[in-house]
């Protein structure tokens, strides 16, 4: 006994279909979906207005203007307010992770703040080459060479150095 494991698609008659190529169900369908989409956008613009919201009231008023059954109507609603909740919980999702990035800004910023502060007061200091304790952030490092300005900065004598302003600052 032979078994069928793959369709690609069931072969529809040739007399099923119309001058376009489809079903009369496919041709439905497509009229349908027009209907379905005005009906929801309108349902979903009704549910943002913030007017109390009667799913029965709602149900009878998209039958008259749309010519939907009950069912059609029914299924409109809960489309609607599905897409409607989901779009609220996405929305306050958003706002939320928003919020977090901002907090992690905010404290990236505090803690950088803190090192040139802590930078210019080292390096304002007049011995500060001499001193064995270092810096957590050099004025300016590069990443190709991988070191710092620290031996370019104890050559010339007699030059300020704290002069933030001029220096790069890369971390």
């Amino acid at each position: 006994m032979s078994t069928l494991t793959y369709v690609k698609g069931i072969p529809t008659l040739k007399d099923e279909l119309n001058p376009l190529g489809s079903t009369e169900f496919e041709m439905f369908l497509t009229s349908y979906s027009v209907i379905f989409h005005a009906a929801a956008r309108e349902t979903v613009n009704h549910l943002l207005s913030g007017e109390e919201f009667d799913k029965g009231a709602w149900n009878s008023y998209l039958q008259r203007t749309y010519d939907l059954n009950k069912r059609h109507a029914n299924g409109v609603i809960h489309f609607s307010f599905g897409a409607y909740q989901s779009a609220m919980e996405c929305r306050a999702s958003h706002i939320k992770t928003l919020t977090e990035k901002l907090k992690s800004a905010q404290k990236w910023v505090k803690s950088k703040s803190k090192l040139l502060k802590d930078g210019c007061k080292f390096y304002g200091k007049k011995n500060w080459i001499k001193s064995k304790t270092g810096l957590k952030l050099p004025l300016s490092c590069s990443l190709k060479y991988r070191d710092t300005n620290w031996r370019r900065l104890q050559k010339p004598k007699g030059k300020s150095v704290c002069d933030l302003t001029s220096a790069t600052l890369t971390v």
